[in-house]
């Protein structure tokens, strides 16, 4: 790895990051400001919810109304989309061009022909992935934890919030390698983000969908969303070591790969 690439590249990425970072938070924020009212007006939301089918809140993790009024259940139910969704669609951006770039900016040769190896450019951008995607991470968390401090109304499970932050951890780190590694499977230079987005996107209509319709329900099963337990309020929720090794596992593979694949590919100058 080497040093001077890697704070160059931090540097290059440190806007989009910020960009990213506040636009979470603040929807996250502007979310939580609505949690007393929705406290004080309960019955009328009740009543607004008994219009929809009751599946269509499972994949938020609601099993039934009460679990809205937990401040924790609350802010499950509404914010971790941001994160989950969000930062997915930042995470696979970033690692699906950071590689990529070089060759359609036509500075692979300058990049390559210094005294770096291959190994030294892959593993100085896998490692800007990684604190880009924990700083993001960190932050939102930290925001997270104000909001719901300065809303709520009782006590919460501060552990599960914390754990609910570590699967969305988790989840943002596997499509960041899956964009990773799905640049190294290109043969001709050029920009992917639009393969990512939509990559992430669908994965996630996958998993409303299994939640929603009782047919699809086996199509969650491939979706990485399926695999981030949001439901807080249960008493026994925790980390599910099947999921953690999933995404340990999945995402490690896909590290792998990208960088064997990477150092035997064909570089366009």
């Amino acid at each position: 790895m080497n040093h001077n690439l890697l704070l160059k590249e931090l540097r290059l990425n440190v806007l989009s990051l910020a960009v990213w970072v506040l636009i979470i938070c603040f929807f996250v924020s502007f979310t939580m400001a609505f949690y007393r009212m929705f406290i004080e007006n309960q019955s009328q939301f009740l009543g607004l919810m008994n219009l929809f089918p009751e599946n269509v809140f499972e994949f938020k993790g609601i099993s039934d109304f009460d679990d809205l009024l937990s401040v924790l259940g609350f802010y499950a139910a509404n914010n971790t989309v941001y994160m989950q969704l969000f930062g997915s669609i930042y995470a696979i951006v970033l690692s699906s061009n950071i590689l990529l770039k070089e060759e359609y900016n036509k500075t692979a040769d300058f990049l390559l022909s210094r005294p770096l190896t291959r190994s030294d450019v892959f593993l100085t951008k896998t490692a800007v992935i990684i604190i880009n995607i924990l700083i993001l991470n960190i932050i939102v968390i930290l925001a997270g934890y104000v909001s719901i401090e300065l809303v709520k109304t009782d006590n919460y499970s501060l552990q599960s919030y914390l754990i609910l932050s570590f699967y969305t951890l988790l989840l943002n780190l596997l499509f960041g390698f899956t964009g990773l590694f799905l640049s190294t499977l290109m043969k001709r230079a050029k920009p992917i983000t639009t393969l990512g987005i939509g990559i992430v996107l669908f994965m996630y209509f996958l998993y409303t969908i299994s939640k929603i319709t009782a047919s699809a329900e086996k199509l969650g099963y491939i979706s990485p969303y399926r695999y981030v337990d949001v439901s807080v309020q249960n008493p026994d929720y925790g980390l599910n070591p099947w999921y953690v090794l999933y995404f340990t596992g999945l995402t490690a593979a896909l590290a792998i790969a990208a960088y064997f694949i990477y150092g035997r590919k064909d570089i366009y100058v």
